[in-house]
């Protein structure tokens, strides 16, 4: 794959929304991994907008709102016209437990009210249901979407860790533009069956935690590099032995990175870019540097050799310790 298509614009499914083959999570700008400072995201999502980034990842439980608001602020003042804004709805505060989930077509389209004040927008460009609720037919949930693009407050709808059966129900009530799911080298099951499914109906796949929550960065060696407060230190691929392991098998992306010296992180998102033109990453900092090193890894050309190395290296099921802890993972890829 040349440079040159690797920077060219994606379009997602086939809605008239085009964005920067990387985008931005924006999670981590609300304290998910440690503590942030508002102001400083703030001039991290202006620093992405400036290079080019135009597409901007949210949900209404980053911070339970926010989030939203903080983009909000970002976007004030002439910005908004200049990205492509989705954000997420579906779960639910449960103070002093795990979060809930409502798909309910009320709720629905209260949630995106309250996140389009939030935002202070009048349409959300993609709107995603975060986490599918099964006590809910999606048919229903995904109908109450639809009316929110026939009222004019989003454009594009999306499903985040949705299953291939899921996603084949929903996109028969309404064309879904994007799936979204956590897909790196270093995951890739879930992600690889999903992209059966959403080829076929013509969804393009975002890919959220594209660097494996920092672990294809080269920046975590160790537990203690994880910031007290931080997140991820709640997280199985962090806990001693799984550490280790994973550690282990992230040195083939390091050989590749010495090879064309550029960073570790920049081969572990063109290894995700070159999988096709419908996956579009989204890795999440709060540090603008980080942003133009994101950035730069369009610039990085993997041979058919490379890719195929690197996929050895690390192929599906590698991983050693699952994407969440054990009750986050009975809320995905339902």
């Amino acid at each position: 794959m040349t440079t040159s298509t690797q920077s060219k614009p994606r379009t997602l499914g086939s809605s008239d929304l085009s964005v920067l083959p990387i985008g931005l999570g924006c999670m981590s700008l609300s304290g998910a991994y440690g503590k942030s400072n508002d102001d400083e995201a703030i001039r991290v999502i202006h620093h992405a907008i400036d290079r080019g980034v135009n597409f901007l990842d949210s949900s209404d439980m980053y911070g339970w709102g926010h989030n939203e608001t903080l983009i909000g602020k970002a976007l004030a003042g002439g910005r908004r016209g200049k990205v492509v804004l989705a954000t997420k709805f579906g779960q639910t505060q449960q103070p002093g437990g795990a979060n809930g989930v409502d798909g309910s077509p009320a709720y629905v389209k209260a949630a995106c009210d309250a996140s389009l004040k939030r935002l202070g927008v009048d349409v959300i460009d993609l709107y995603y249901q975060h986490r599918v609720d099964p006590s809910v037919p999606i048919e229903d949930t995904v109908g109450a979407m639809g009316e929110l693009v026939k009222a004019g407050k989003v454009r594009a709808l999306g499903l985040s860790e949705a299953k291939p059966e899921t996603i084949r129900r929903a996109h028969k009530v309404h064309p879904l533009a994007a799936v979204q799911s956590e897909y790196s080298l270093l995951y890739r099951e879930h992600a690889e069956e999903t992209l059966k499914t959403t080829r076929e109906l013509g969804i393009s796949y975002v890919a959220y935690s594209p660097l494996g929550r920092s672990l294809l960065t080269g920046t975590v060696r160790q537990a203690s590099d994880i910031p007290e407060g931080d997140g991820r230190g709640r997280h199985p691929r962090f806990a001693a032995d799984n550490l280790s392991s994973n550690l282990a098998k992230t040195a083939a992306i390091e050989a590749v990175a010495r090879e064309k010296g550029c960073k570790p992180g920049q081969v572990a998102l063109a290894w995700l870019l070159a999988q096709g033109a419908d996956i579009v990453p989204i890795p999440g900092t709060k540090r603008a540097e980080r942003i133009d090193e994101n950035v730069a890894a369009l610039g990085v050309a993997l041979s058919a050799d490379e890719v195929a190395k690197l996929s050895s290296a690390l192929p599906p099921g590698a991983a050693a310790g699952t994407r969440y802890p054990e009750g986050g993972m009975k809320g995905v890829y339902l």
